[in-house]
Protein backbone atom coordinates (compact mmCIF):
# COMPACT_ATOMS: atom_id res chain seq x y z
CA UNK A 1 0.00 0.00 0.00
CA UNK A 2 1.26 3.61 -0.85
CA UNK A 3 0.80 6.13 1.89
CA UNK A 4 0.32 9.79 0.52
CA UNK A 5 2.12 11.99 3.48
CA UNK A 6 3.63 15.96 3.32
CA UNK A 7 7.04 16.65 4.16
CA UNK A 8 6.86 17.17 7.29
CA UNK A 9 4.84 14.00 8.05
CA UNK A 10 7.63 12.22 5.99
CA UNK A 11 10.02 14.18 8.14
CA UNK A 12 8.47 12.93 11.40
CA UNK A 13 8.22 9.29 10.27
CA UNK A 14 11.69 9.12 9.31
CA UNK A 15 12.45 10.15 13.14
CA UNK A 16 10.18 7.76 14.46
CA UNK A 17 11.59 4.41 12.26
CA UNK A 18 15.26 4.82 11.70
CA UNK A 19 15.56 1.86 9.31
CA UNK A 20 13.71 3.64 6.54
CA UNK A 21 15.20 4.91 3.15
CA UNK A 22 14.79 8.11 1.63
CA UNK A 23 14.79 8.06 -2.25
CA UNK A 24 15.42 10.44 -4.12
CA UNK A 25 13.74 9.46 -7.57
CA UNK A 26 14.90 13.30 -9.11
CA UNK A 27 17.09 13.49 -12.03
CA UNK A 28 21.45 13.79 -10.83
CA UNK A 29 21.34 17.38 -11.60
CA UNK A 30 18.02 18.40 -9.43
CA UNK A 31 19.70 16.58 -6.68
CA UNK A 32 22.54 18.16 -6.76
CA UNK A 33 22.31 21.58 -8.01
CA UNK A 34 18.47 22.60 -6.54
CA UNK A 35 19.68 20.09 -3.14
CA UNK A 36 18.27 17.18 -1.26
CA UNK A 37 17.78 16.05 2.20
CA UNK A 38 20.78 14.42 3.44
CA UNK A 39 21.15 10.94 2.89
CA UNK A 40 18.84 10.49 0.81
CA UNK A 41 19.78 8.01 -2.11
CA UNK A 42 19.35 9.21 -5.41
CA UNK A 43 17.84 6.76 -7.89
CA UNK A 44 16.20 8.07 -10.65
CA UNK A 45 12.46 8.07 -11.81
CA UNK A 46 13.73 9.34 -15.17
CA UNK A 47 16.79 11.09 -16.09
CA UNK A 48 17.73 13.67 -18.82
CA UNK A 49 17.92 14.25 -21.81
CA UNK A 50 15.63 11.43 -23.29
CA UNK A 51 13.29 11.54 -19.82
CA UNK A 52 12.72 7.46 -20.31
CA UNK A 53 11.79 5.79 -17.31
CA UNK A 54 15.09 4.17 -15.65
CA UNK A 55 14.20 0.49 -16.60
CA UNK A 56 16.48 -0.12 -13.61
CA UNK A 57 14.98 1.77 -11.06
CA UNK A 58 13.31 -1.21 -9.27
CA UNK A 59 16.71 -2.85 -9.35
CA UNK A 60 18.48 -0.55 -8.49
CA UNK A 61 16.39 0.23 -5.44
CA UNK A 62 16.54 -3.44 -4.42
CA UNK A 63 20.16 -2.92 -4.17
CA UNK A 64 19.56 -0.39 -1.43
CA UNK A 65 16.69 -1.96 0.34
CA UNK A 66 16.79 -5.56 -0.18
CA UNK A 67 13.62 -6.30 3.04
CA UNK A 68 10.38 -5.34 1.16
CA UNK A 69 9.18 -4.63 4.69
CA UNK A 70 11.62 -1.35 5.45
CA UNK A 71 9.61 1.84 4.76
CA UNK A 72 10.87 3.27 1.86
CA UNK A 73 9.47 6.94 1.21
CA UNK A 74 9.98 8.33 -2.23
CA UNK A 75 10.68 12.23 -2.92
CA UNK A 76 10.80 14.21 -6.11
CA UNK A 77 10.08 18.00 -7.07
CA UNK A 78 6.41 17.96 -6.38
CA UNK A 79 5.17 14.19 -5.82
CA UNK A 80 4.54 12.92 -9.40
CA UNK A 81 7.50 10.66 -10.21
CA UNK A 82 7.55 9.59 -6.67
CA UNK A 83 4.07 8.44 -6.78
CA UNK A 84 5.01 6.91 -10.17
CA UNK A 85 8.06 5.12 -8.66
CA UNK A 86 5.92 3.95 -5.53
CA UNK A 87 3.49 2.22 -8.01
CA UNK A 88 6.59 0.40 -9.35
CA UNK A 89 8.00 -0.80 -6.03
CA UNK A 90 4.08 -1.68 -5.33
CA UNK A 91 4.08 -4.18 -8.27
CA UNK A 92 7.68 -5.80 -7.05
CA UNK A 93 6.14 -6.17 -3.64
CA UNK A 94 7.60 -3.59 -1.67
CA UNK A 95 4.99 -3.46 0.94
CA UNK A 96 5.40 0.05 2.90
CA UNK A 97 5.73 2.85 0.19
CA UNK A 98 5.85 6.49 1.21
CA UNK A 99 5.25 8.84 -1.58
CA UNK A 100 6.01 12.70 -0.03
CA UNK A 101 3.47 13.85 -1.66
CA UNK A 102 4.38 17.51 -1.67
CA UNK A 103 8.04 16.82 -2.82
CA UNK A 104 10.82 19.20 -2.48
CA UNK A 105 10.06 21.63 -4.63
CA UNK A 106 6.16 21.99 -3.61
CA UNK A 107 3.36 23.06 -5.59
CA UNK A 108 2.75 25.70 -7.99
CA UNK A 109 1.13 29.12 -6.75
CA UNK A 110 -0.70 31.34 -8.93
CA UNK A 111 2.56 32.96 -10.63
CA UNK A 112 3.60 29.24 -11.46
CA UNK A 113 6.43 29.38 -9.10
CA UNK A 114 7.30 26.34 -6.51
CA UNK A 115 8.81 26.42 -3.04
CA UNK A 116 6.14 29.15 -1.73
CA UNK A 117 3.40 26.68 -0.79
CA UNK A 118 4.18 23.75 0.51
CA UNK A 119 7.48 21.33 0.36
CA UNK A 120 10.43 19.86 1.66
CA UNK A 121 12.19 23.06 1.74
CA UNK A 122 9.48 25.57 2.57
CA UNK A 123 8.67 23.54 5.84
CA UNK A 124 12.53 24.48 6.76
CA UNK A 125 13.36 20.48 6.99
CA UNK A 126 16.89 19.71 6.90
CA UNK A 127 18.88 19.61 2.92
CA UNK A 128 22.01 20.60 1.52
CA UNK A 129 23.33 21.16 -1.75
CA UNK A 130 26.49 20.43 -4.16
Amino acid sequence: MIKNLDAKQAWQLMQQQPQAVLIDVRTAMEHSYVGHPPDAVLIPWKEFPDWQVNPAFVEQVKNIVSDIDTPVLLLCRSGQRSLAAANALEAAGYRHLINIADGFEGALDAHKQRGKLNGWRFHGLPWEQS
